[in-house]
């Protein structure tokens, strides 16, 4: 694959992610707010709506930071990913990239439009339970968690070419 296909899916990975996380908070704002409801998935999952006015798992909310700094940061953040994106030359970084930059902007988006991030999936089992989180979340950590990966397993010789 092309270095130019390589960060065409990296940026649609991005778009998927930003639509398919917008998508489905509108679905959690439609279905979750008025009235407010929880919907039992299973035993250990729930859909239940929630603001986060922090930043991940709620840390400094509660009027902590003002939203439009947490905005700021938050858009800063995603253009260094977008960044990086053009910059790396491996499948795997770009792809990482893809899904950091499509959830932070998704997060960006609810901040603008709502002043919080709509929160609606909720983990829990034998009393404990995970924050509650989104698509957009999700996607930054499984993206942080592939960069992870490749950062200690991946071959780290430099590829024959920027064009493989």
């Amino acid at each position: 694959m092309s270095l130019h296909a390589r960060h065409g899916l990296g940026l649609g990975l991005a778009a998927l992610t930003l639509a398919l996380d917008q998508l489905t908070k509108l679905w959690a704002l439609n279905t979750l707010m008025d009235p407010p409801v929880m919907i039992r998935v299973t035993g250990w999952w729930d859909m239940v709506l929630v603001w986060n006015h922090g930043i991940s798992f709620g840390l400094l909310g509660a009027g902590a930071v003002p939203p439009w700094v947490l905005v700021a940061v938050t858009a800063a953040i995603a253009a260094g990913v977008a960044v990086w994106l053009f910059r790396s030359v491996r499948w795997l970084p770009i792809v990482t990239a893809g899904l950091i930059f499509g959830g932070a902007v998704g997060n960006v988006i609810d901040r603008l439009l709502y002043g919080a991030v709509v929160d609606f999936v909720r983990w829990h089992a034998y009393g404990y339970s995970w924050p509650v989180f989104n698509l957009a979340d999700a996607a930054i950590t499984l993206g942080i968690g592939l960069l992870i990966a490749e950062s200690l397993f991946a071959d780290k010789s430099p590829p024959k070419s920027a064009a493989e």
